[in-house]
């Protein structure tokens, strides 16, 4: 069950309207580094949460706090609209839409929402679902969660950079604040849960004896020439204290793949049909 506030988690001040970063909000709104992506993806992993509850309790709090910070940026797009153009005839003469089109405005805030936000990102894509981690393991999870937060505030500071309007950005800065405790809040799950020696390698359930550990450490090179990049990833305890990591020069440990033939109703061209149609004739031969 969730509860709303009719007040902002932080405040939100536009001095000097502009539409254009309006538009640039939307990618904190809607885009795959934005605030729908975080809040759908902790409430998912909370409500498939499974083994000790803290973890649920935890991603629950989380997800709805984002839920706040969506509210805080979609009336930081809709302060930003006001005073932007409804009419273009009106406005054409004047050349201020068409300036504001032109340099960078979305006319959807104009056609389609009424100079409010919407679920987009900055170019008008619509937010996707498919963006959403929720694999069911724990571990997993926090390293998702780490990345989103990482891209999160990746995205806020360079909107922090891309205005001069002070209360944008005192609201930014704010939100910049709130992805680093939410990167150092995944990362002490982690920590929590073991570390590199304790998760490492997810699932840690599975049994390492099923896989064939001749690779599980060993950095492949496919350079032509035989050069390797050579760093921490090529010699040394691994990162998991469970290996020692090595070079394999890209040496193929396959055969050529070989298909079996066209299906008859699947309508390939009857030239590869009869290069089949020759091959069996010539078997046949073989075969007497």
């Amino acid at each position: 069950m969730f509860y709303h506030d009719k007040e902002l988690q932080y405040k939100v001040r536009v001095d000097k309207p502009n539409p254009v970063f309006a538009r640039m909000l939307q990618q904190a709104v809607g885009g795959i580094e934005g605030e729908i992506r975080v809040c759908l993806q902790y409430l998912f992993q909370a409500f498939g949460s499974r083994g000790p509850s803290k973890y649920r309790y935890m991603l629950l709090e989380t997800g709805t706090e984002e839920i706040g910070h969506i509210e805080m940026l979609a009336t930081a797009v809709a302060l930003n609209l006001e005073g932007a153009p409804l009419s273009l005839k009106e406005e054409m003469a004047k050349d201020q839409a068409i300036g504001a089109v032109m340099g960078g405005m979305d006319v959807r805030h104009v056609l389609s929402s009424g100079l409010s936000a919407m679920a987009v990102d900055a170019n008008g894509v619509p937010f996707n679902g498919s963006w959403v981690v929720g694999s069911g393991n724990l571990a997993a999870d926090m390293y998702a969660n780490v990345m989103a937060e990482s891209t999160g505030r990746l995205l806020a500071t360079r909107l922090w950079e891309a205005t001069d309007d002070p209360g944008m950005k005192d609201m930014l800065a704010f939100l910049i604040a709130r992805d680093t405790m939410h990167q150092n809040q995944w990362l002490a799950v982690l920590e929590e849960l073991g570390g590199p020696t304790g998760v490492h390698p997810i699932p840690n359930s599975f049994p390492q004896s099923e896989e064939l550990q001749q690779y599980s450490y060993a950095f492949m090179s496919t350079s032509i020439n035989g050069e390797t990049p050579q760093g921490r990833w090529t010699s040394g305890p691994s990162i998991d204290g469970k290996g020692e990591f090595s070079v394999i020069q890209g040496k193929p440990a396959g055969d050529e793949p070989k298909l079996g033939p066209p299906a008859p109703k699947g309508h390939a061209q009857k030239e590869q049909m009869s290069a089949f149609d020759t091959i069996i004739d010539k078997a046949k031969d073989v075969l007497g």
